[in-house]
């Protein structure tokens, strides 16, 4: 094996680990994966002026996406979590839980994964939760959000990329993995039933953030944009490391090796592994494995960065319940793709 092979190994390894180990990695996470994004792509020799400029614009629509629901946020903070909490009691909070999560991913195909983020973040911010059940309603409806996201070119990266790369129609991943993503975002939205718990009137409100200042505001904005600048590095100074050793793998290998999406960026692996020449049956196993795994750690899809930025979710807590649902997730579709169909 070459030394830059060994050497994007290594840094794989460090990403996956280092997160959770190591306290000083897990509070300054953004300036962690930039540095490491550096390494990857200067180690694999994709450093060159088309990435550094692609790693510069690449994070500003999610930078300012992120900017304008913090202002909004702060500016509107009041009639919004007035409105919510109505919603919230006329429906029940646990059906309101359930529609939150079942609603923003079935839309979030139309009006973006950035969009029903933002959404989402605004939603919790108002809601009654203890920290526990808000991290563990975070991390689902970001799995919603995510997978809905890829039914259409303008949901995400992820699902531009592959119509691009098959030539195909707007609705080509509706008809592909339409019913799977469909029901795998109504069954993330019944998981609130259970894992979510609303407090009682009685107990106090734990996980509400107060009012942001200007500055916090600023300050969190620009964290996004050094870690999304970092992602597209570490997404890019991988593609050497899995045209030579993942893209020919058994569709079963692709859809577990597919975790790795977890902590690459999704859009990045499917620019490399899709291809036109791939049976359907191995595109749906390959968009799968991505789109699912995608939610398991924060820096896996862009709704767990903006959602974990915003509400201050540790690495370790979005890891925690974040790994088991995918985990599992992930299981039951290997059985419906390679054991049932």
């Amino acid at each position: 094996m070459e030394i830059e092979m060994i050497g994007l190994i290594v840094i794989l390894i460090l990403v996956l680990f280092l997160p959770f180990t190591v306290k000083k990695v897990e509070h300054n996470l953004e300036v962690f994966l930039f540095i490491m994004g550096i390494l990857a792509a200067s180690i694999s020799g994709m450093m060159k002026w088309p990435l550094i400029e692609k790693a510069l614009i690449d994070p500003i629509n999610i930078t300012l996406a992120v900017l304008l629901a913090g202002l909004l946020t702060k500016w509107l903070q009041g009639p919004l979590e007035r409105s919510i909490s109505s919603l919230n009691r006329a429906l029940s909070p646990r059906i309101f839980f359930a529609l939150t999560v079942i609603i923003l991913g079935l839309i979030s195909s139309i009006i973006t994964a950035i969009i029903a983020a933002i959404i989402l973040v605004m939603i919790i911010n108002a809601l009654p939760l203890e920290r526990k059940s808000q991290i563990r309603f975070t991390i689902i409806a970001c799995y919603s959000i995510g997978m809905g996201a890829a039914l259409t070119p303008l949901g995400e990266p992820l699902s531009t990329i592959t119509v691009s790369k098959l030539d195909e129609s707007f609705f080509y991943l509706i008809e592909l993995i339409g019913w799977e993503v469909i029901l795998s975002v109504i069954v993330f939205g019944v998981l609130t039933l259970f894992f979510v718990k609303p407090l009682n009137t009685t107990d106090s409100l734990q996980g509400n953030n107060g009012s942001e200042t200007y500055m916090e505001i600023i300050i969190r904005a620009a964290k996004i944009y050094l870690f999304v600048m970092g992602l597209t590095f570490l997404g890019h100074g991988f593609e050497p490391f899995i045209n030579a050793y993942i893209i020919d793998l058994h569709p079963m290998l692709l859809y577990w090796i597919n975790m790795i999406s977890a902590v690459l960026d999704n859009a990045t692996l499917a620019a490399a592994e899709v291809s036109p020449l791939m049976p359907v049956e191995t595109l749906r196993a390959v968009l799968l494995g991505l789109i699912i795994s995608g939610g398991m750690l924060i820096p896996g899809n862009i709704p767990n960065i903006i959602a974990a930025g915003k509400l201050n979710i540790t690495s370790k807590e979005w890891a925690r319940f974040g790994v088991p649902v995918g985990l599992i997730t992930m299981v039951v579709f290997f059985i419906i793709l390679f054991v049932i169909l």
